[in-house]
């Protein structure tokens, strides 16, 4: 039990970690869609990039808990 905690615990910690991570990079963007027409651009393809590897990574996360948990219960 304990090291399901732990290892819940490992990955909520490292899903903070990409969450701060990409807000100080779309914080950065927004910033530099002030300047010009092709950083704004530049800016929604990126915007739509990350959201798209969120999409991605929060798949990822579920299904890995998924694989614990029946790890746990040997399902």
């Amino acid at each position: 039990m304990q090291n399901l905690i732990k290892s819940i615990k490992k990955r909520v910690n490292w899903t903070i970690i990409n969450l701060v991570s990409m807000g100080l990079i779309l914080v950065l963007l927004g910033i530099l869609t002030v300047w010009t027409d092709f950083v704004l651009r530049l800016v929604v393809g990126l915007f739509i990039l990350i959201i798209a590897y969120a999409f991605f990574h929060l798949a990822y996360k579920i299904w890995w808990i998924k694989q614990e948990v029946e790890k746990f219960f040997k399902w």
